[in-house]
């Protein structure tokens, strides 16, 4: 697995989208966040860039991120914001390129498809984390921090709370996943292969639960779910019900999926939808989880 190097002070590094629309106003806080850490800033061709919902067509968003990873000066991409449209270049971009001339990718959401295939088809370790949209003030908080932690320091550290529904035991292996419906969406595609002994996290926002329910049965049909380390969930913001509730939360709708194999898991992380909580880790490397009756530990 390729790990990009750290961060420094005078490094460069861009911001770009890879979805839906952003403008430059939505971005200047984030910019001058990353400046305060030492970053020289370059903004992408996508921001500012509009064709309907997304950041520019579809060869636009292409363009600007091949750019990104074509140029040996920049040393990460941060993804403005997630949204709906990253699957649709994913196979326009000369991935090859990151092996040669690594660097951070950097997002989630949308952006966990980027996330997935470059692990499958690259490689490479990238960084879930907060993205500019989410940045709007100056003042630090957790999602930065982390962020900021895992780009200067390539080390990880989080320990939260214990879940009722959690199973315990000690697992250790590469961590992938995001966000729930994306990944779903990946099935069948050399976006999402082999999960056998990683460590699988999972997310969502504004779903009903029966979709829950019907990614998680889909995950486990297709042999996703039977061999892997460990399942971390974080949040499972926003979540709709019918008028004739399904019965379950999706907590209950996941553990209900996996309770029968052998690995820990682990629910109620603060990572994804959680707005300034949102704690970064590395996706695509070694991770070891502690699962206890008090708490839930990740080391990267």
């Amino acid at each position: 697995m390729i790990i990009p190097e750290t961060l420094h002070s005078g490094d460069n590094v861009a911001i770009i989208s890879s979805a839906r629309a952003i403008d430059r106003k939505e971005v200047a806080t984030a910019k001058l966040l990353f400046e305060s850490w030492g970053l020289n800033v370059t903004l992408g061709r996508t921001i500012g860039a509009k064709d309907n919902q997304f950041a520019g067509n579809d060869c636009l968003r292409a363009e600007d991120l091949q750019a990104m990873i074509d140029d040996d000066s920049i040393k990460a991409v941060f993804f403005a914001r997630g949204g709906y449209g990253s699957v649709r270049i994913l196979d326009k971009i000369n991935w090859n390129r990151l092996r040669t001339n690594p660097k951070w990718l950097i997002g989630y959401s949308d952006v966990t498809a980027i996330l997935m295939h470059t692990y499958y088809n690259v490689g490479i370790s990238c960084i879930h984390g907060t993205m500019p949209i989410n940045m709007q003030t100056l003042s630090e908080c957790t999602a930065t921090k982390s962020l900021k932690n895992l780009l200067f320091s390539k080390k990880n550290f989080l320990q939260c709370k214990s879940h009722p529904l959690n199973k315990q035991g000690v697992a250790e292996g590469i961590m992938i996943g995001g966000n729930l419906s994306v990944i779903y969406s990946l099935l069948g595609s050399n976006s999402f292969k082999d999960t056998d002994n990683l460590v699988l996290f999972i997310e969502d926002l504004d779903e009903y639960l029966y979709h829950i329910d019907r990614m998680l049965q889909a995950l486990k049909r297709s042999g996703k779910l039977k061999n892997l380390k460990a399942l971390l969930v974080g949040q499972m913001s926003d979540m709709h019900d019918n008028i004739v509730p399904f019965g379950k939360t999706a907590f209950e709708i996941i553990e209900e999926s996996v309770k029968n194999y052998d690995f820990p898991y682990a629910f109620n992380l603060p990572i994804g939808h959680t707005g300034n909580d949102n704690h970064a880790f590395f996706h695509g490397k070694t991770t070891k989880i502690i699962i206890s009756d008090n708490s839930t530990v990740l080391e990267q």
